[in-house]
């Protein structure tokens, strides 16, 4: 194959040659014609950049650094260019600029400058701020100089830089600006540390960038030598090479030697300066050279600065020094280095997740996080990180949370091999791990919320709604359940899908009314969407296994709170919703506990707000014939126990009642008469029993009100509202003379009591007289009688006496938040603030109990003199020499009866503390 004829070049032509003078001219015409077809912002570059350099000629350094950072790389230019032909020029104006950065306003000449030494250079700087002739930049609010600190940096960063093909290794310039930097970090005056530090510490990082490039250029040559090598042993090139090769490495020695005459003439007293910020910027600084040059600083005689400012008495320097460590740590290259540093000072490390700061308890959270990827810690070392997943501050549970499902739930470490793939595990896996966690903290559901509400963000397995759901029917082979597991399983599934749609499980340190934007409700809703979806057919499935356990199935029953009920008219699932709702009222009628009743009862009181259609008849006619079988049950267990039966069926359905009643008023025939009946028959009933009777009658005649208030009433309805009323006053007066004086103690007797005192202030306050004068309802109007007050008084008194241990002891059982002395305090105050009965006997009683029953009880007790502080037909003063001499009664009554000395002592420290307590609030009001 032939192949192509390539093309030949043109023949030359004479008037293609050109003679010197006509090149000359052309090349001229070239310049001209460039310089005018040039674009405009290449030439309007060049014109900015002649006009910084003409700038940069009239201003002095410190005008630049101050007011010009823009021109400071011009200057550099102008200083390095003019050091070649006066040297002592140029290092005069630097120093000049570093004493005025410094604030002072010296006179010193170049030739003294030249001649003299450092210390007496430095003495007549001291010297001027002893004067007061020192202007302080650094610290300087002034519009003019917030740039100063970055300039200052950027041109001794742009001073070294500049200086690294010249100056910069003649051992004059550097040499003389070291000196005076670590002798002005050395001074007394604040702002010449401050200055000297920052600028010192910036060399030291601008060193580190010229030594890592020179250290880059070594290897180059380095390589370049090694295989000119393999070619000939010797030449010139081989000579220049290694020529090259000597000097870069005496350079990078150099500048080492540098660095360690800074660190050891600066650092090493500063870091330890008065000046929080000086010591932070030490820190902060080291940190980024032990990252940025580990071959000279990664070493135990620099890392264990960081390891000794974690016990700083400021919390600034504690937090960096702790993310000056986080980066040493992120380098997997740095961690055989640190081994020794990190046994010498890991306790110290763990020590700070329990700061009395909370920034600094965050990042130190976040460095044990790391050592734990790295396997420096054990397991044991960990301890008493887990209790902070129920401390206080927000930032520290999630912060451990963050860390307890790094390490234990999803087990990500770093090995020899690298880091585990943890996406990969199952979700059943990573429930099973949190399963384990919740065990510790089985005993309070309280507590196992906090540990979910720390977690949470972290762990998608909790958001795994059909992987929690098989694993509670048990159609996962993987993980068997034990009851403890079932039960926090329960407990993660109705506390991740409240967490899931926008609820906090958790109280919040503020009350707040969270506000979403428009696409975090489209998030919380889709959340919702995919709850339902999860629930709707396997939700009746789980209601029914676990109906008879009392501890899973109160929140399997708020389940119901959280679903979109719509969704079941539209994916065509009524029968769900109705097989779930029967289960519901089944559990009411099968438990009788506070929670589980509670429950069945909202999430039925949900349904019928919610639903629509006949998934709406279905509900509200279930809750019907729920209060219909309710008052049939009551209505038989009292027969039950007149006629000399067990007491606790009619308990259970009293408590109910209770429950049932404090949502919605109940329709009964008669059932009111017939509590009244066996109260007043059998009185040697439980107390409990007769607690609940009396909040059943209460709740009853308080529907009874609300119901004639809300119509045009009848004579008829008024006089069997004055007879419930009447009924009810009867048996609360009963008890108000009986109790006081019962021989019987126990937590059932205390219930009673409290409970009497509570229903008492909420009847008189109910049927206040002065509420009903003058209208159709006057007859209902009900003022008590002093003795009646007093004997009110007497059994309150009597509650408010019980013992902190007590009180202790019963914190766990079912209503005690209704029935404790702050209740009983809170009762009586109200008849106060609502002007109820008379103050002149009432106001003094209260307040002599100012500081005799807690803390509690005191800020009850203080908001209520707040209160009355703020009406003027009060006289506080009054009230409070009152309350003084009835404290004092009581005091003297005990020194009369001879009883033990600790209480005398109590009781006469108690008047004491109420005297003191009313000088001050009297004072306070004097003075407004």
């Amino acid at each position: 194959m032939r192949r192509p004829k390539r093309g030949r070049p043109p023949r030359p032509r004479e008037s293609d040659f050109v003679t010197g003078e006509e090149l000359e001219d052309e090349e001229e015409e070239g310049y001209a014609e460039a310089e005018r077809l040039a674009p405009q912002r290449t030439k309007r570059k060049r014109e900015a950049s002649a006009a910084a350099a003409a700038a940069a000629e009239d201003l002095t350094l410190i005008d630049i650094v101050k007011h010009n950072g823009r021109l400071i790389s011009h200057a550099v230019k102008r200083l390095v260019e003019d050091y070649e032909s006066d040297p002592k020029s140029v290092i005069f104006q630097i120093l000049t600029m570093l004493f005025e950065a410094c604030g002072a306003r010296h006179d010193i000449a170049a030739k003294d400058l030249d001649m003299a030494d450092v210390d007496d250079i430095v003495f007549k700087l001291v010297d001027l701020s002893k004067n007061g002739l020192v202007e302080d930049n650094y610290n300087s609010k002034r519009k003019d100089l917030k740039n100063f600190k970055e300039n200052l940096v950027s041109f001794w960063d742009t001073l070294v830089l500049e200086c690294q093909n010249g100056p910069l290794f003649d051992d004059i310039l550097l040499q003389k600006i070291k000196d005076y930097v670590i002798a002005l970090s050395c001074t007394p005056p604040r702002v010449y540390r401050q200055v000297a530090s920052l600028i010192g510490l910036q060399l030291v990082t601008s060193f580190i960038s010229v030594a890592k490039t020179l250290s880059a250029q070594r290897e180059t040559t380095q390589r370049q030598l090694n295989a000119e090598k393999k070619k000939q042993s010797d030449g010139p090139a081989v000579e220049s090479l290694n020529k090259r090769l000597s000097v870069t490495h005496e350079n990078i020695t150099y500048l080492e030697e540098l660095m360690r005459k800074i660190f050891s003439g600066l650092f090493m007293h500063r870091y330890r300066d008065v000046d929080p910020d000086i010591r932070m910027s030490c820190i902060k600084s080291l940190g980024i050279w032990v990252v940025s040059y580990p071959s000279l600083f990664l070493q135990d005689i620099y890392l264990k600065y960081l390891g000794w400012t974690l016990n700083d008495k400021n919390a600034g320097v504690r937090r960096t020094s702790i993310l000056a460590l986080q980066s040493l740590y992120d380098v997997d290259a740095n961690i055989p280095s640190l081994g020794l540093f990190t046994e010498r000072f890991y306790s110290r490390m763990i020590q700070l997740a329990d700061d009395i700061d909370i920034s600094v308890a965050v990042s130190a959270i976040g460095l044990i996080k790391q050592l734990l990827r790295h396997q420096l810690l054990s397991d044991d070392d960990l301890g008493p990180l887990y209790d902070l997943l129920i401390d206080e501050p927000p930032m520290i549970r999630r912060a451990i949370g963050e860390l307890v499902y790094d390490h234990l739930i999803a087990q990500n470490i770093k090995t020899s091999s690298g880091a585990r793939d943890v996406d990969n595990e199952s979700s059943e896996v990573h429930i099973g791990r949190m399963l384990q966690i919740l065990r510790e903290f089985s005993d309070d559901p309280v507590l196992s919320s906090y540990v979910i509400d720390d977690i949470w963000d972290d762990m998608k397995a909790m958001k795994d709604w059909k992987c929690i759901i098989s694993m509670l029917l048990d159609e996962t082979p993987l993980y068997e359940l034990t009851d403890m597991d079932g039960t926090n399983l329960v407990r993660m599934l109705q506390a991740s899908a409240r967490k899931a749609v926008g609820e906090k499980i958790v109280p919040a340190t503020d009350n707040r009314k969270l506000s979403y934007t428009k696409s975090q409700k489209e998030i919380l809703e889709n959340s919702k969407s995919e709850i339902t979806n999860a629930l709707m057919k396997r939700y009746p499935q789980l209601l029914r296994k676990y109906i008879p356990d009392r501890a899973k199935i109160s929140p399997l029953i708020d389940m119901m709170m959280l679903l979109k009920l719509e969704m079941y008219s539209l994916k065509r699932q009524e029968q769900n919703f109705k097989a779930a709702i029967d289960c519901i009222v089944d559990a009411f009628f099968k438990h009788g506990d506070k929670d589980t009743l509670r429950s069945c009862i909202k999430a039925i009181a949900f349904c019928c707000n919610k639903c629509q259609a006949d998934l709406l008849d279905y509900a509200e006619n279930k809750l019907k014939n729920l209060e219909d079988e309710l008052v049939l049950k009551v209505k038989t267990a009292i027969k039950e126990v007149e006629a000399g039966d067990d007491e606790y069926s009619l308990l259970v359905n009293l408590k109910r009642l209770h429950e049932l009643q404090l949502s919605k008023p109940v329709k009964n025939d008669g059932l009111f008469e017939d509590m009244y009946r066996i109260l007043s028959h059998l009185r040697e009933m439980d107390n409990e029993v007769k607690s609940f009777l009396l909040i059943n009658m209460y709740l009853e005649v308080a529907w009874s009100l609300h119901a004639i208030g809300a119509e045009n009433p009848s004579e008829t309805s008024i006089d069997g509202l004055l007879s419930k009323q009447s009924s009810l006053f009867e048996q609360l007066y009963y008890f108000l003379v009986v109790l006081p004086t019962c021989q019987k103690e126990g937590r059932s007797t205390t219930v009673l009591s409290c409970r009497v005192c509570i229903i008492t202030a909420e009847m008189w306050c109910l049927f206040k007289k002065s509420k009903y004068s003058s209208t159709r309802l006057e007859s209902l109007g009900y003022l008590p009688q002093l003795d009646v007050v007093q004997k009110f008084w007497k059994l309150c008194e009597q509650q408010l006496n019980i013992s902190d241990e007590t009180e202790d002891e019963d914190a766990n059982e079912e209503y005690i938040e209704d029935t404790n002395r702050d209740a009983v305090m809170i009762a009586a105050a109200k008849l106060l603030l609502a002007d109820t009965v008379s103050k002149d006997y009432l106001g003094p009683e209260i307040v002599s109990h100012y500081v005799s029953h807690g803390a509690s009880t005191t800020e009850i007790i203080k908001h209520l003199i707040t209160v009355l502080k703020k009406n003027e037909n009060i006289d506080i003063a009054a009230l409070f020499f009152e309350a003084l001499r009835r404290a004092y009664e009581r005091y003297m009554a005990h020194v009369h009866d001879g009883e033990n000395q600790n209480l005398i002592g109590k009781c006469y420290s108690e008047c004491q503390d109420l005297a003191n307590s009313a000088c001050w609030k009297l004072c306070w009001r004097c003075s407004e």
